[in-house]
């Protein structure tokens, strides 16, 4: 088990290596080409005429930017790099891409209903008095407008399934002086997005749901994996 995880951090397997040139491409094509660009890819409201399904696949290649923004895309990237390379040396490059794929798309389904849901709230917070128009139209169109980019989804059910896998795995988190096993990182990270997501802030720029439905996703399939005991899962 150890030699896997040393391997794991010394080289980069395939599918790690081209997921993030490709992410690293779109944000350099999102600088290049703008908003447009942004805007056709990155995951909208279900009854946005911009939504489009390809949207559930296109948005997991998008970070936010300017490019002072460059933490989100290096922060994904890395944690991809730092869970995903054990994993697909462990199960293999085909399955770990499936995987991958996924959390992606289940985070994307799990963001769009929670927008639904945020929405029907609005409105029947609306219809009963209980806010004004004003503070309705304004909510109201910030989920409708509202966008989803990002590769978070689909690295959280990574970071999930490392958990689940090599669960005593230790690490170490600035500015913490002593090391933290790996299912209390995985966690912690969860109940954020748990909080987040229960009491959101409207202008949040968080996909709380979209966190928390990768997880959930890369949970359900590490668990099939290992109760049935098959090498693959497709």
């Amino acid at each position: 088990m150890a030699d896997i995880r040393m391997r794991g951090f010394q080289s980069i397997p395939p599918v790690i290596k081209n997921l993030v040139i490709v992410n690293v491409l779109f944000w350099i094509a999102e600088l290049t080409f703008g908003d447009q660009f942004v805007s056709a890819l990155s995951l909208h409201y279900y009854k946005s005429p911009d939504f489009g399904l390809w949207q559930l696949i296109s948005y997991m290649f998008l970070h936010a930017v300017p490019a002072d923004w460059f933490f989100h895309i290096l922060f994904n990237m890395f944690a991809l790099w730092m869970f995903g390379s054990t994993l697909e040396n462990l199960w293999g490059s085909k399955r770990f891409l499936l995987f991958y794929f996924i959390c992606g798309i289940g985070a994307g389904l799990m963001q769009m209903g929670a927008s639904a849901v945020e929405m029907n709230i609005l409105m029947d917070k609306f219809a009963s008095g209980k806010i004004a128009q004003g503070e309705f139209i304004q909510h109201g169109r910030e989920i409708y407008n509202g966008i989803a980019l990002g590769a978070s989804g689909a690295v959280m059910g990574v970071m999930v399934a490392f958990g689940y896998t090599f669960p005593n795995t230790p690490m170490l988190i600035i500015p913490i002086p002593i090391p933290i096993k790996v299912k209390y990182v995985v966690i912690a990270y969860i109940l954020i997005d748990v909080f987040g997501g229960i009491n959101p802030r409207y202008g949040d720029s968080v996909a709380h749901f979209a966190h928390l439905g990768g997880a959930l996703i890369g949970f359900i399939l590490v668990l099939t994996m290992n109760k049935t005991n098959r090498r693959t899962f497709y």
